[in-house]
């Protein structure tokens, strides 16, 4: 059976914990191969190949200047993983709610006293 192809979009291209790491440090700005390479204490062909697969996908642009590549996160694709992960907030919202619930009123059950009881009988 066939691999899927993690090209296909952005869900599929940022399952690779490399490929996160890489968008995580163009975050913070602009950078070439060499900076992601002593960044992330990858080969550079390992970086290479992840950043082909980011481009591919629209979650990395690249520019030219001079003999070097620059390349950037562009954002818009993760929008889709996004939207996706919002319906699933809305559940997780729910149920830590009711989790802070139940955990007051443990707490309140702790805090009340014994209600009388004798203890030494």
């Amino acid at each position: 059976m066939a691999r899927a192809a993690t090209t296909a979009d952005a869900f599929n291209a940022v399952a690779e914990p490399r490929r996160r790491q890489i968008l995580d440090a163009l975050a913070t700005g602009e950078r070439s191969v060499n900076d992601l390479v002593a960044a992330l204490d990858l080969p550079q062909p390992q970086v290479s190949k992840h950043l082909r697969v980011l481009r591919e996908v629209g979650l990395v642009l690249v520019r030219e200047e001079g003999r070097r590549r620059l390349y950037r996160l562009d954002g818009r694709p993760l929008k889709a993983i996004h939207d996706w992960v919002g319906r699933y907030e809305r559940s997780w919202s729910q149920r830590f709610d009711l989790l802070d619930a139940v955990l007051a009123d443990l707490k309140d059950e702790e805090a009340e006293p014994d209600g009388g009881t004798d203890d030494d009988e």
